[in-house]
């Protein structure tokens, strides 16, 4: 935990608040920044609750610490900082000099089971739902055992005839013996492709891009995901790979377009004459799908015949990329040919309404009216 040196009384005075209110352990981010006020941290009772909160809360990019606050207290008194104002003082390295045994003690989890069972079953849940199954679940345990710094996982999924080769990567805390999913690399082999592509997606404590979204995305397609922000603010959002650029890392950019971009998938599809959009519970089914950036089948009426096609969501162009059964790409005229003739379609249904009304409202249609009236009194 990083301080400046003006702060140093003034944080010595807030852990002694925190230990008469019976906190016990404080946390904080290893990335360099100041910490200035520990009401800004969280702070736990128990040893097993701070572990958790920290291991949750960190990433392959970022690091939670917690430490005890007694003995950062006790450090912090018997130190003697010669730094002045604006210059920052490391605790963390202050604790490991003058407390390393004592904080041995206080972390040591290795002869822990619980804790270790409670790291497994998090971890073999947080793989399972980010799409890779149950059957890494025995593979994963024989390493955590191993307490091996880090460790991988392979895993190999098929989407058609294409393939997908995963790499997890997981790594140990400096802190305990808690391990975290931080990313995995994935490979697509495209049948007959003799490149592969390949993108390496983090695991974060929000919602993670499954193995069947990374595909899609390596495909090309968006997918929308409520994400969060540094400032741990959620937000919605399609997000597609950009081709054309990588970051430092080598991977691919990521393009996002946000709920106030403009992209309606509702809207989009309302366009389209799709049968699945006649009820409700098929419909969200339908939505559902284009969000994790599936190339979704539909059946759109033509002509008053079903005829199956597929749809993408298309969030950059605000529309829908249709194709036919063989999965062939519509070109432009054609999709927009299906959309006209839906809006003739809707507007054919509404005219004959409208007719029906105005007939309804007239000479005829109001003696026919009276007529009814008459034979109901009758």
């Amino acid at each position: 935990m990083i301080i400046f040196a003006s702060d140093y009384h003034k944080i010595m005075d807030e852990l002694d608040d925190l230990m008469r209110n019976g906190n016990t352990y404080i946390t904080y981010w290893n990335d360099g920044t100041p910490v200035r006020n520990c009401s800004d941290q969280s702070t736990f009772k128990s040893t097993y609750d701070a572990a958790e909160y920290c291991f949750e809360m960190s990433t392959d990019i970022d690091q939670m610490y917690y430490t005890p606050i007694a003995t950062l207290y006790k450090a912090m008194e018997s130190a003697n900082p010669q730094k002045k104002g604006n210059d920052t003082i490391d605790l963390a390295a202050l604790l490991r000099s003058n407390y390393r045994n004592e904080l041995q003690s206080t972390n040591n989890y290795k002869n822990d089971v619980i804790m270790n069972e409670k790291n497994f079953d998090y971890l073999k849940d947080q793989v399972k739902y980010t799409g890779f199954g149950e059957g890494l679940e025995a593979d994963l345990r024989q390493n955590m055992e191993q307490l091996q710094p880090e460790f991988s996982l392979k895993h190999d999924a098929f989407y058609g005839n294409d393939k997908v080769s995963a790499e997890l990567n997981f790594k140990k805390s400096e802190q305990s013996e808690m391990y975290f999913f931080n990313s995995y690399k994935a490979e697509l082999q495209k049948e007959g492709a003799k490149e592969t592509l390949e993108q390496t997606f983090y695991i974060n404590k929000g919602n993670n891009i499954t193995l069947k979204e990374a595909y899609n995305l390596m495909e090309g397609r968006s997918v929308n995901k409520d994400l969060t922000n540094k400032e741990g603010e959620e937000y919605n959002a399609w997000s597609q790979l950009d081709f054309k650029n990588t970051d430092a890392r080598g991977n691919f950019a990521v393009k996002h377009y946000h709920e106030n971009y403009g992209f309606d998938l509702e809207a989009a599809l309302s366009k389209h004459p799709i049968k699945e959009l006649q009820n409700d519970s098929h419909k969200q089914d339908l939505m559902n799908s284009l969000k994790k950036g599936n190339r979704q089948s539909a059946t759109f009426i033509k002509d008053g015949k079903e005829v199956k096609q597929y749809i993408e969501a298309t969030p950059q162009f605000k529309t829908l990329t249709l194709y036919d059964a063989e999965q062939k790409r519509l070109d432009t005229r054609q999709a927009k040919e299906q959309e006209q003739s839906q809006g003739s379609s809707q507007s054919q249904k509404e005219n004959k309404k409208q007719a029906a009304s105005n007939e309804e409202d007239g000479p005829a249609g109001q003696q026919d009216k009276k007529q009814r009236r008459k034979s109901q009194s009758l």
